[in-house]
């Protein structure tokens, strides 16, 4: 993951670094949707504009030649899809009484807790795009205020029909974890992401193929649980449900014991949506994460005693649904254990 360095003679580069590499650490495993976008970088002084273009393919030919006569020409276009970068943040403050007095390992523990909240932040901006999607079923009913069913093998195979339908390739290839900007191969089929309590049910489906059973089968990334039929199902806690969203919870779990908590299920195929990545090839730029290190006894006027520091990051971020029809939110509830 490419970062920039805020550098100080009051702390030595080899603090920076380590520090940069501790917060990016603890960042990795809350990044799961970001994986599977479709990646792209953002160089400096561009504006905070973004397109992502596509041609608009050709419907079928049927028509045969005439002997002689000249076809008119087929009119070439493209979709547009545009979306505007913000700038997000955040940092702790370390007092001299801090530094001076505590036994824990306080810039370390700082570090830890920005990467987390630095994947956390990417994850629930990329999460509130992804399941604001047109494309949506439900495990009965049809509206979100229906459902209280959990999820079944035929709901599966209508998400899947409906994706092959609307032309959506299957996904074969995601972000590796590398500090690196590079994707890795993986089998083909369509990927689901939901919240960690969806996993009981999915594991009680026909069919339903635990990972230690994959073999020398690459994974989609670490959270993936396993697979039925053509969908992979990758499950992160951060994935919030719709609580209380539902109708009567019956078996269903709900957060206030009257509704059932209604929750999202996400499918989708390749380059459905994206985003600016946070692994670029600058060391600089919008495609970075800027650490900021502001240490204990740097003088400055407004802290003219030396009394605090600071510890923090800033990043870019952007992300967008591509195409409405290659990303499918089945909306179901989860049987209360």
């Amino acid at each position: 993951m490419t970062t920039t360095y805020s550098t100080d003679t009051g702390i030595s580069l080899t603090t920076n670094l380590h520090t940069v590499k501790e917060m990016l650490k603890h960042a990795e495993p809350h990044i799961v949707l970001d994986k599977l976008a479709k990646q792209f970088t953002m160089p400096q002084n561009k504006k905070l504009q973004i397109q992502w273009r596509r041609p608009v393919p050709f419907a079928a030919n049927t028509a045969p030649l005439q002997e002689g006569v000249t076809p008119s020409a087929t009119g070439f276009s493209y979709e547009t899809v545009t979306a505007s970068l913000a700038q997000y943040g955040e940092y702790i403050e370390i007092t001299d009484v801090i530094e001076d007095t505590a036994e824990d390992p306080v810039l370390s523990d700082a570090s830890m807790i920005l990467g987390e909240n630095l994947g956390r932040s990417r994850e629930a901006l990329l999460y509130s795009i992804m399941k604001a999607g047109t494309s949506v079923s439900y495990a009965n009913g049809s509206a979100r205020s229906d459902v209280n069913t959990t999820i079944t093998n035929n709901d599966i195979r209508g998400i899947v029909r409906s994706l092959r339908g609307n032309k959506a390739r299957p996904v074969t290839r995601v972000l590796d974890s590398s500090p690196n900007q590079n994707t890795v191969n993986v089998e083909a089929a369509y990927v689901a992401f939901c919240h960690t309590d969806c996993v009981a049910d999915i594991r009680n489906l026909t069919g339903f193929q635990p990972v230690a059973d994959y073999g020398t089968r690459k994974l989609v990334c670490e959270h993936e649980f396993g697979t039925v039929e053509d969908v992979r199902f990758v499950a992160s806690a951060d994935l919030s449900p719709f609580a209380d969203a539902g109708d009567t919870k019956g078996a269903m779990k709900s957060t206030t014991g009257t509704d059932a908590d209604v929750y999202p299920v996400i499918v989708v195929g390749q380059d459905a949506y994206g985003c600016v990545s946070l692994k670029g090839t600058k060391t600089s730029g919008m495609n970075s994460v800027e650490l900021i290190l502001n240490p204990v006894g740097k003088t400055d006027k407004s802290d003219p005693l030396n009394q605090r520091g600071t510890v923090g990051y800033k990043t870019w971020f952007v992300g967008q649904r591509l195409n409405e029809t290659w990303i499918e939110r089945f909306e179901m509830a989860v049987t209360d254990l």
